[in-house]
């Protein structure tokens, strides 16, 4: 019992070393990077860096473009996905095997693979830097992963809570909407947060569509901290930080969803 525990202790030390490096480096003076101090806290700690990373950069400007962009992304991969899933699940149509085939091995290729053809239809578009643009590039790479988890969950509620409702008079819409979609609340978590950190974190896709910086995402405002010859790491540990504070943010408010089971017992009997 001893060790197992001293193994978890190692382990989460492990984990929490490198968040901690990044805390000690954002409130150091200067650029520094190295030191031979172990203190979680430099000897003069300054707020200087978050100071200058919010006033005297593009940085909220950035997080307000990724906000944007993932809220859309995630809008768009809960509705379609919902309803997609909910469509492979329940009605049996020509082309239904092929269609889940399809997007079953869409998830064999890394997105990057696609960049160039998705890039060349963007240009046909006219929508090379712009938001529209980013966000359907976001939308199609999370959108088979989320109809696959939306089917894979809807298959698991029972047929018979339908069937109770349109006896009662509810018509398809009103079951799916009543009776099925609160029932679906994990699956809907779960698919709404890999649709927002697909956006929120994506950086190859959004280097080649987005070229003016005022448009620029926050994994490319980072970027443009590292230069040639210097790294200016204050701002680099700030903003680390403080882009994952969304993320945070929202696993805590959806965590009360992330509950298994939620349809036991809810046969009528």
């Amino acid at each position: 019992m001893l060790g197992s525990y001293g193994a978890l202790v190692l382990f989460a030390v492990i984990a929490v070393y490198p968040v901690l490096r990044i805390v000690t480096i954002s409130f150091r003076p200067g650029d520094q990077l190295l030191t031979t101090s172990l203190a979680l806290l430099p000897e003069e700690p300054t707020l200087e860096n978050y100071r200058r990373l919010l006033f005297d950069t593009l940085f909220l400007r950035w997080m307000l473009n990724s906000l944007l962009v993932s809220a859309v992304v995630t809008v768009t991969g809960v509705a379609l996905a919902s309803t997609a899933g909910y469509a492979m699940s329940r009605f049996r149509f020509a082309g239904r095997g092929a269609l889940m085939s399809g997007l079953l091995v869409t998830q064999m290729f890394p997105a990057t693979m696609l960049l160039l053809p998705l890039y060349v239809v963007l240009i046909n578009l006219k929508l090379i830097d712009s938001y529209i643009g980013i966000c359907i590039i976001y939308s199609a790479t999370a959108l088979p992963f989320c109809v696959w988890q939306m089917k894979g969950y809807y298959d698991t509620i029972p047929v018979s809570l339908e069937e109770a409702a349109r006896i009662d008079g509810a018509t398809p819409w009103q079951t799916f909407r009543q009776v099925i979609f609160p029932l679906a609340a994990p699956a809907l978590v779960i698919t709404a947060l890999f649709s927002f950190m697909t956006a929120w974190n994506e950086y190859v896709i959004a280097n080649v569509v987005l070229q003016n910086v005022q448009n620029f995402t926050l994994p490319l405002g980072l970027k443009l901290f590292q230069g040639q010859m210097t790294t200016q790491w204050g701002l680099y540990a700030a903003g680390s930080l403080l882009v994952s504070v969304p993320i945070v943010v929202l696993f805590l408010v959806l965590s009360r969803f992330l509950i298994s089971g939620l349809t036991l017992g809810a046969v009528k009997g």
